[in-house]
């Protein structure tokens, strides 16, 4: 009787775990596929991406969510293409995208950060704590009308000769070692590499762009899809960016176990580094903003218009060209 016993347990045990397991499959089997492509390598940017995607938020969603780092071709022309349906950008970037004779089927939906947090980097020692004391500085330059056209801003409003800068063509993969070379300055962001040199312990000066002109607090980095992906799948992409806020206000909340998550995703990241950034960018995902990944029409609009009155593209890119927030949940 015993043995009849044990026997009836043992397959009622293993029914109920095929019928788990077979429950489990029909929910995978359920899920929509969709892949995400980063803009560079992973880094805090992109961190309530990652926690979404370990705290299961995605899966909640009904979505099958991979992060990818971006190969030849360029995320914004994968994800118009449709090879990805969700990508990182920045929305100087994106200004090919939206203007000229090859623009690209894709919208920004989300600012994964509020405010432009990037700058000009430079050795204490070198003096260089505004932009009218670049003047017979070396900077090294990726060449691009865009960049050169920003810096010139910045200095030009605080008084200063941008032809008394010294541009040295470089790509740049180490900036703090890079400014302790010939090169006198070099644009980072704050959040990585004015942080990496506080940690080793290199003095630096830091100018933030925004401090000195309203218009060059765009968006960047920001979150792009692809306008067929949006007009075909809207509920995915709302369900997407509702899983994503809740990655965000994670990290907003908990940056240290925010940072631990990020590094366990990506483990070839320094944890010294990520922890130091998470903390700082936790007050900057949506800093001031009613909801995260709001956009606010007038300063997106309005870096698009200095674009023009820059001469930087020969016709204004229309209002409202770009943008959206009607994927958000702004509730």
């Amino acid at each position: 009787m015993k043995k009849i016993l044990s026997v009836f347990i043992l397959l009622s045990m293993m029914t109920v775990m095929v019928s788990c397991s077979s429950k489990k499959n029909d929910q995978e089997a359920d899920l929509a596929d969709l892949t995400v492509l980063l803009d560079w390598s992973p880094n805090t940017n992109h961190t309530g991406l990652y926690v979404a995607l370990e705290k299961g938020y995605y899966t909640a969603e009904g979505l099958n969510v991979s992060i990818a780092q971006p190969s030849d071709g360029g995320t914004e022309m994968l994800v118009a293409s449709g090879k990805a349906q969700i990508g990182v950008s920045c929305q100087d970037t994106l200004v090919p995208a939206f203007y000229g004779d090859n623009q690209l089927p894709v919208t920004a939906i989300a600012a994964l950060i509020q405010h432009n947090t990037s700058g000009l980097i430079s050795l204490k020692s070198k003096g260089i704590d505004r932009p009218l004391k670049l003047e017979g500085c070396k900077y090294a330059t990726w060449d691009m009308d865009i960049e050169k056209a920003m810096i010139k801003n910045i200095m030009v409003a605080d008084g200063g000769d941008f032809s008394k800068l010294e541009l040295i063509p470089s790509t740049v993969a180490d900036a703090v070692s890079a400014i302790q070379t010939n090169v006198d300055c070099v644009w980072i962001f704050y959040s990585w590499d004015k942080i990496r040199a506080d940690i080793a312990g290199v003095q630096t000066n830091y100018i933030d762009f925004k401090d000195y002109s309203a218009d060059l607090d765009y968006y960047t980095p920001l979150l792009i899809a692809g306008n067929d992906f949006l007009e075909n799948h809207p509920e995915q992409a709302k369900a997407f960016l509702r899983a994503t806020e809740k990655g965000y206000q994670y990290a907003i909340a908990h940056p240290d176990e925010a940072a631990n998550i990020l590094t366990e995703s990506v483990p070839e990241l320094d944890k010294t580094l990520v922890t130091k950034s998470q903390e700082w960018l936790s007050d900057q995902y949506q800093a001031e903003a009613p909801h995260w990944g709001e956009f606010d029409p007038d300063r997106w609009n309005g870096f698009y218009h200095w674009l023009y009155t820059q001469n930087l593209i020969d016709s204004p890119i229309p209002e409202g060209t770009g943008f959206t927030n009607d994927y958000l949940p702004l509730d």
